[in-house]
């Protein structure tokens, strides 16, 4: 299993089984120490079961990140809590984001490549990239913009694309 994808599942089944969260390695690997935005999807067999994450780091190392994202994700209160009884099911998506840049014109968007941030005066919204079921632009931008309650028609927004790259556990 990828890394990135262990880490979050340590994570995950100690918070799961012991209700503790776990530290972060002091001897993690250089990869773990560098700083930025980052999303953890869990999934249940393919039944998404959480997916949170911050675009900005919020934590001191992506290790840092990855853990509280984890958690958070276990606790997505879009889904009902996670149970110990699917700890043996479950499977991991992390993404590490990098930095996301004010576009100027949409034509630079691209949802198979790049994730998506839209603001408003005080909502934003995200969406990671190469989701399954959302092949334009526009489509990218409508959900986004829904997910934080952001009225496209009467609200000044800006929006920002990002790479990201994905790890997926086994």
């Amino acid at each position: 299993m990828n890394i990135f994808c262990q880490l979050a599942k340590n994570a995950v089944f100690a918070f799961i089984k012991e209700g503790k969260r776990i530290k972060a390695d002091k001897n993690m690997p250089n990869n773990f120490n560098a700083r930025a935005g980052v999303f953890v999807s869990i999934f249940n067999k393919k039944d998404l079961r959480g997916c949170i994450g911050t675009y900005s780091p919020a934590q001191k190392n992506i290790a840092e990140e990855i853990i509280s994202s984890a958690v958070s994700a276990c606790q997505d209160t879009r889904f009902i809590p996670l149970q110990e009884k699917e700890l043996p099911f479950l499977s991991f998506e992390v993404y590490i984001l990098d930095r996301p840049e004010i576009i100027k014109d949409i034509e630079e968007l691209n949802p198979k490549k790049y994730g998506i941030l839209v603001q408003s005066s005080n909502k934003s919204g995200l969406l990671l990239p190469d989701l399954e079921g959302i092949n334009s632009i526009g489509q990218q931008i409508e959900i986004a913009a829904r997910k934080a309650g952001i009225d496209l028609k009467n609200e000044e927004i800006a929006i920002y694309k990002f790479l990201a790259k994905k790890y997926v556990s086994d």
